[in-house]
């Protein structure tokens, strides 16, 4: 079993199969997992696994490390085409986020102002006034929701105790609009249970959801790597194009990756 942990703070640039040319941005620790979910399929593996021994990255220290690459970059003519929070587990974590916010996109009017800033959340930590404050300020916001069902997210996102989906849905309204929602569909089984999330019993009530929070761009996928646990499966194109298509159906822009 592979898996994928990411230096700190600064990694890349690399390809995204959603966002182009990325700098990636990892307020983790480079050595281990930090995450408010243990999501099954998670490509850094599970929390359990990945303890880390280094400490977070210090605010001053991603600005220092940001500076350096993105000074790099420049000289070398080639500019990324988004600064991307991601990581070894969820950024928003970060004691001092909205600070380090704040700097990122200070450093990139400086070096590259036609890129965007973005944030890849699991949306856990968005009831801090600070975190969405800072979560406004960038250009893509995407907060992930895999289904509104709880009992599924329980099983393949296992959050931590106190987690409601219900409540982090009404949290994402307060953003009127300013998000893009990141869903992950799959098809398989996890411990003799079916994973699969493609059907109407899911879709349909997400679509409701999606409905209601109108975001800028809703954004399907599936699993790209391997995964943690084993008989996790891919959805099909088929599947993600038809799910796809009702999100565009209803007026918002929604895009598939396979």
């Amino acid at each position: 079993m592979s898996t994928v942990l990411y230096k700190s703070p600064v990694f890349g640039p690399v390809h995204s199969r959603r966002l182009g040319v990325s700098l990636g941005i990892n307020l983790m620790p480079g050595d281990g997992k930090v995450c408010t979910f243990d999501c099954i399929y998670c490509e850094c593996g599970l929390n359990a696994d990945h303890r880390p021994s280094e400490p977070v990255p210090t605010r001053s220290q991603v600005a220092a490390a940001l500076d350096a690459q993105l000074q790099t970059m420049a000289a070398e003519g080639v500019l990324p085409d988004v600064l991307t929070f991601a990581g070894n587990g969820e950024p928003t974590c970060h004691p001092d986020f909205a600070g380090v916010i704040s700097d990122t996109i200070a450093l990139r009017n400086k070096y590259c102002p036609a890129a965007k800033v973005c944030v890849l959340s699991n949306s856990t930590m968005i009831h801090k006034p600070a975190v969405r404050e800072a979560l406004m300020k960038v250009d893509d916001n995407i907060l992930k929701l895999d289904t509104v069902n709880p009992a599924y997210i329980s099983m393949v996102d296992r959050p931590h105790a106190g987690y409601s989906v219900d409540k982090t849905v009404e949290l994402m309204k307060l953003f009127n609009g300013h998000l893009m929602l990141q869903t992950i569909f799959m098809t398989g089984e996890y411990r003799g249970v079916s994973v699969d999330n493609t059907g109407e019993e899911y879709v349909g009530l997400w679509l409701d959801v999606v409905k209601q929070l109108h975001p800028q761009k809703v954004m399907v996928y599936t699993i790209d790597r391997e995964t943690p646990v084993q008989g996790l499966q891919k959805a099909s194109r088929g599947q993600l194009d038809a799910i796809r298509d009702r999100v565009l159906a209803m007026g918002i822009d929604c895009s598939a990756s396979y």
